[in-house]
């Protein structure tokens, strides 16, 4: 009888509870509410042998490590709010729940089928369960599919932003760099042993330099770049299988870049070499202008030779401009947008001083084109007798051996610091007449000044008006960088120089100056000039041009005007404020690359082109076009 009734608990143990536990039928004969719990109790509460530490297990035996426990988190079946951020750890869980075969391992799992349908408080109990890791673990993975569908998404979102906001030659540079690296591997020796590797990878650097041509952004690639692009990583991952020597790679590396800075620096040096020579070089057309005019001026008979209103030219209650020029193009654009921006145009008086070669060109050209109500004169600098070598002691040493051989000696363009003094400009007297402004204009009491590589944006009879406090000249200073003052232009080892000159003192423009001559001649300014060009001439104290004597010429005689009369760089600096520009009342092309040269800065050529007329015939003979 006790052997019966023990065999029956076994059986009641080993098959009549799994039959309870695996199928779905016994549930629809239990309270969902109260039932499922107590049966669940019973079951785990059976004894083997008498041993009451023994529970039977419900659940599949699971080692504890093979799944990681989230840190600190409760879990809730009303909101999947409580479910963390999914970090790197759960990812795997992430891309496994999102399946269709883990889906259908959920659905044929009667264990996940039973945990499903238990109330929320059968969840805590199973959770302390000494098992209850995979029960964890299904919990986790289906609470978690919602949340982690947003994450996806959200992170598909970023991706496509990243895209978006990549530089618009991510592409160009990617196969710029494949192209280097390739040619490191084809230089290595293991590579160079293996010929089917060296064979692919010549035949990859021809695709990827065909695909790439002249790009330099990814809309100008073709449609196989991409496809290249793929197969040129596959080849160089070949080569870095065949090749794994980095030192190797890092050594040959640093000789390429510094065979590259090598050629940068000699480059560097052409193009300024270059540049200087284009800077000195007359444009083809240029060159035909005052040819194609000078014919036809002296085609005139005399009483069509000359300019009206004549009688304007020394009436002080006007405005006068001082303009020394050979550049006939230039000098038109001057006048041109100076009379346009003039609110009384007729009260204009432009003086303009060339040589004897431009001197018929540059009447018939005004003659041809007159500027409006504006009155022109044009002079020659060969009919100023006053202005010889006796009386003038830069034409003395502009005239002298030792200066010829200074500018234009062949072995001094060895030198890269000397190649800017080679500039003809320096050897002109045309550049130094702006010294003797009384002299030219005996009754005149005050003059505009102005280079012919500047264009006006506005009426500038204002600086007529302009008290100079007592000084002669009126200029925009320029001292914002540390290479306009005082100590960039003179020698300072030199004791003149130290003794008489701040070095940190601010340098100021030429190219739109205001000079009253009633203070120049009572100043005697003329003569302080020559007394310092007598002491530079060996050229110790300063070495070219003509801001250096000017800065020393009118120390302690200069009025500083407000910046926005005068905006500088247009010829070298392609970042030149462009509000300053707009703003500016004169803009000046100062530096080598002018407006009417090949070598302009693009950006800043039309405002000096729009005061071109290019339908002129002369400049249609010549081939000169925007």
């Amino acid at each position: 009888m006790k052997v019966r009734q023990i065999v029956l608990a076994l059986l009641s143990i080993t098959v009549i509870a799994p039959i309870f536990l695996y199928t779905d039928k016994v549930g629809t004969f239990v309270n969902p509410s109260s039932s499922r719990n107590d049966f669940l109790d019973d079951v785990g509460a059976f004894t083997v042998s008498g041993d009451n530490t023994r529970h039977l297990n419900v659940l599949q035996h699971q080692e504890a490590s093979t799944l990681k426990e989230p840190i600190g988190v409760v879990y809730s079946d009303q909101s999947t709010d409580s479910f963390p951020k999914v970090t790197a750890e759960h990812k795997s869980t992430r891309v496994l729940s999102a399946t269709n075969e883990d889906r259908q391992q959920q659905l044929s799992n009667p264990i996940r089928q039973v945990v499903d349908r238990a109330p929320p408080n059968l969840t805590t109990t199973l959770d302390s369960h000494p098992n209850a890791s995979g029960i964890s673990a299904v919990k986790l993975e289906k609470q978690s599919t919602q949340p982690l569908r947003k994450i996806d998404q959200k992170e598909r979102s970023d991706n496509k932003r990243d895209r978006q906001t990549e530089p618009a030659d991510a592409q160009v540079r990617r196969l710029k760099d494949q192209l280097i690296r390739a040619k490191v591997y084809l230089s290595l020796p293991s590579i160079k042993n293996n010929p089917h590797v060296t064979r692919e990878l010549r035949l990859r650097v021809k695709e990827v330099t065909r695909a790439l041509g002249d790009a330099t952004k990814d809309t100008d690639l073709p449609k196989i770049a991409l496809d290249k692009m793929k197969a040129m990583e596959q080849s160089l991952e070949k080569a870095k299988r065949v090749q794994d020597d980095c030192a190797a790679v890092i050594k040959k590396l640093r000789a390429m870049l510094h065979s590259s800075e090598e050629q940068l620096r000699v480059h560097k040096k052409q193009t300024m070499f270059l540049t200087q020579l284009t800077a000195k070089t007359l444009p083809k057309g240029l060159h035909c202008l005052p040819l194609r005019l000078t014919t036809e001026y002296y085609s005139l008979n005399s009483s069509q030779q000359n300019f009206p209103n004549q009688h304007k030219l020394e009436d002080p209650q006007l405005y006068h401009y001082a303009l020394f020029s050979d550049n006939i193009l230039a000098a038109a654009v001057v006048v041109n947008s100076t009379v346009a921006h003039a609110k009384h145009p007729s009260n204009h008086v432009f003086h303009i001083v060339t040589d004897r070669l431009n001197y018929a060109a540059m009447r018939m050209w005004f003659l041809g084109n007159p500027p409006g109500k504006a009155t022109i004169q044009v002079q020659n600098i060969e009919e100023f007798t006053w202005l010889n070598a006796s009386y003038s002691p830069v034409l003395k040493q502009l005239g002298s051996p030792s200066m010829i051989d200074y500018y234009f000696r062949a072995h001094r363009a060895n030198s890269d610091q000397n190649l800017k003094f080679r500039n003809p400009k320096y050897m002109s007297i045309l550049n130094h007449l702006r010294f003797y402004l009384p002299e030219i204009f005996p009754k005149l009491n005050k003059v505009l000044f102005l280079d012919d590589d500047i264009v006006v944006q506005k009426d500038l009879t204002g600086l007529w008006s302009l008290d100079l406090k007592g000084n002669v000249n009126g200029a925009v200073e320029t001292c914002g960088e540390s290479f306009h003052r005082f100590d960039r232009y003179l020698n300072f080892s030199n004791p003149l120089i130290s003794k008489n000159f701040d070095p940190r003192a601010c340098g100021w423009a030429y190219g739109m100056n205001v000079f009253d001559l009633d203070e120049w001649r009572r100043q005697n300014i003329t003569e302080v000039y020559h007394r310092w060009q007598r002491l530079n001439r060996n050229r110790q104290l300063w070495k070219l041009g003509t801001l250096p004597p000017g800065l020393i010429t009118f120390w302690k005689s200069t009025y500083s005007l407000n910046k926005s009369w005068h905006v500088l760089g247009l010829g070298y600096n392609p970042n030149v404020n462009q509000r300053e520009i707009e703003e500016a009342a004169v803009i000046h092309y100062n530096g080598n690359l002018k407006p009417w040269l090949e070598i302009a800065i693009p950006k800043y050529k039309n405002y000096w082109a729009k005061y071109v007329d290019y339908d002129v015939m002369y400049l249609r003979e010549c081939n000169i076009n925007p």
